[in-house]
């Protein structure tokens, strides 16, 4: 089986790579949804691409964590209901909310998305099944547990609830692309992407691993991106925009 040494140097070359990336996705927006574009090869169907892209995070995942010695690990245990209660909603539930009737998405980018999932699959449920250290049941290690659920799930009703908005806002108002309001939208311009950064920051004290670090530093680097790219968006789009808004942080970026 691979060493923890080698694992690690795995995780800290991935890490690496979503560092190295930053800039590129800092200075090209990623052509689907509000920044669709021609040019970047064939397109699926949006829903489709959804669920395809998503589905190695729960399969993989899933594989490695039936190969698991200790299935009575309390943190395994929490990492995986959290892991699947994000990926069970993004696989299953998500692709069919979404209000994207005719959107395509190209498949270049369902591809890179399958291999970020099943990268990201392999490092947590191989870390999770062969690294995860003993349970050791005592105050600290317990408040830590509770803590990490409780930021994972208040970023998980974040991001929930503004989806939700963006999908009542098209049924509400029809096609096309309208001002969000509601929620943490009156702060900021992508409080679904900050929810999403908080739940995995959540998952990560659940951990304390190497891999869920680096899922963290993926998530950040392709959300805040994205975050920036749809805030320059509105900008540009409406010209009644509220300029207090920000893209992701409240009151900072």
């Amino acid at each position: 089986m691979m060493t923890h040494d080698d694992f690690n140097r795995i995780c800290w070359l991935w890490i690496a790579l979503a560092v190295i990336l930053l800039p590129i996705l800092l200075r090209v927006a990623q052509p689907y949804g509000k920044h669709a574009k021609n040019g970047w090869g064939p397109a699926i169907k949006n829903r489709i691409g959804w669920f395809i892209m998503e589905l190695p995070a729960l399969l993989v995942f899933g594989y490695f964590l039936c190969s698991a010695t200790d299935f009575f690990n309390l943190p395994v245990n929490i990492a995986v209901i959290l892991w699947g209660l994000h990926y069970v909603h993004r696989e299953l539930i998500f692709p069919f909310q979404i209000k994207t009737s005719g959107k395509k998405i190209p498949l270049l980018i369902v591809l890179f998305a399958i291999f970020f999932n099943t990268v990201n699959g392999f490092l947590n449920g191989f870390w999770l099944a062969h690294f995860a250290p003993e349970y050791q049941p005592d105050v600290f290690v317990n408040a830590r547990l509770i803590a990490g659920v409780v930021i994972f799930l208040t970023g998980f009703v974040i991001n929930k609830y503004h989806d939700n908005l963006l999908i009542q806002l098209r049924k509400n108002s029809g096609r096309g692309y309208h001002i969000p309001e509601g929620g943490l939208f009156r702060l900021v311009s992508c409080p679904n992407f900050l929810g999403e950064i908080i739940s995995w920051t959540g998952f990560c004290l659940v951990t304390l691993s190497l891999p869920a670090f680096s899922f963290l530093i993926w998530t950040s680097v392709n959300l805040v991106a994205r975050a920036l790219d749809h805030h320059k968006w509105y900008l540009k789009e409406f010209g009644d925009y509220p300029k207090n808004r920000k893209a992701i942080l409240p009151y900072l970026l």
